[in-house]
């Protein structure tokens, strides 16, 4: 690895997913504990992933070896 090579940013690698087609997907924040009193339909929609709009050139620099 040279000197100024980019660096992989680790927040957005823990969140996001890019799949083999290239979409990327994002997990839903907030999901950690204190669910317990969120309806049910709350807790399975924060199951669900969602797509994650963003644009190639940002992608890039946050997750160049993707």
């Amino acid at each position: 690895m040279t000197k100024n090579s980019p660096k992989t940013n680790k927040s957005y690698s823990k969140r996001l997913k890019i799949t083999k087609n290239g979409k990327v997907i994002q997990r839903k924040p907030g999901q950690n504990h204190f669910n317990a009193k969120q309806s049910r339909k709350k807790q399975l929609d924060k199951k669900r992933p969602s797509d994650f709009n963003i644009s190639k050139k940002d992608l890039s620099r946050y997750l160049p070896y993707n």
